[in-house]
């Protein structure tokens, strides 16, 4: 067998042990977000994976809390020791959730939504230290329904995004610019058709979950090659 340091050798081994997201299911939950959940019919819980990115060895994993039919909670996650322990950056969000990561330098971006059960009150979870702290900030003043469908940062004040508004059968199609970090946006552009940006990257992460898989496998892209980084139990529960 050949001789490794430790940390290659420990890595592949925390990335087979699965990460299990906790939540108890407190019965107020069940009477809030109205769900029909029984001894004799439980409701499973699944926790999903949406979005991965790091500052340095500092890992985030955004994902959100959910029954078949409901969003219950939007979760940030963090390790900086590899994978071997997680905690929650933020306080969970409730009815909500994320969907896009990226980070630039100390500064990262993180898009979601309210999901009433319609999306709407799309936003930016904003950090300027490397992940250390993060604060909310709206993508609009008012209530609008809609999602960020994509966004993407040339710098850490300068960056564009789509807005996909949906109204009724129809999507309407938005193109706003910032130059504040996402503190602010202009509108752009509008099309009935749909809009891409045209500097928008790859990610250098992947997030995989095969048919009948009971994990999401989270790798690190390098050179080409996919690096196992960690995987999330996928069925984190019942409600009762």
């Amino acid at each position: 067998m050949k001789p490794c340091l430790l940390l290659l050798c420990l890595v592949p081994l925390l990335a087979q042990t699965p990460v299990h997201v906790d939540y108890a299911c407190p019965a107020e939950d069940i009477e809030s977000f109205g769900l029909t959940c029984s001894e004799e019919q439980p409701c499973p819980v699944f926790f999903e994976v949406s979005s991965v990115d790091a500052f340095g060895s500092r890992i985030f994993v955004a994902g959100d809390i959910h029954t078949a039919t409901t969003t219950l909670y939007a979760v940030l996650l963090s390790t900086e020791d590899g994978g071997a322990s997680w905690t929650e950056s933020i306080p969970r969000l409730r009815s909500t959730a994320f969907e896009q990561f990226q980070v630039l330098e100390e500064h990262g971006w993180l898009s979601g939504q309210r999901l009433d059960p319609l999306p709407k009150d799309p936003f930016f979870m904003l950090t300027t230290d490397g992940g250390k702290s993060w604060r909310q900030r709206p993508l609009f003043e008012e209530t609008r329904f809609g999602t960020i469908a994509q966004f993407w940062f040339d710098s850490s004040t300068g960056g564009e995004l789509i807005f996909d508004n949906s109204v009724g059968r129809a999507t309407n199609h938005e193109l706003y610019a910032t130059m504040t970090g996402g503190e602010n946006w202009e509108i752009k552009q509008t099309s009935t058709k749909a809009l891409h940006l045209k500097n928008a990257k790859g990610t250098a992460w992947s997030v995989t979950a095969t048919t009948g898989s009971k994990t999401y496998l989270i790798e690190h892209i390098v050179n080409g090659q996919k690096e196992a980084v960690a995987r999330f139990l996928i069925h984190i529960g019942d409600c009762k």
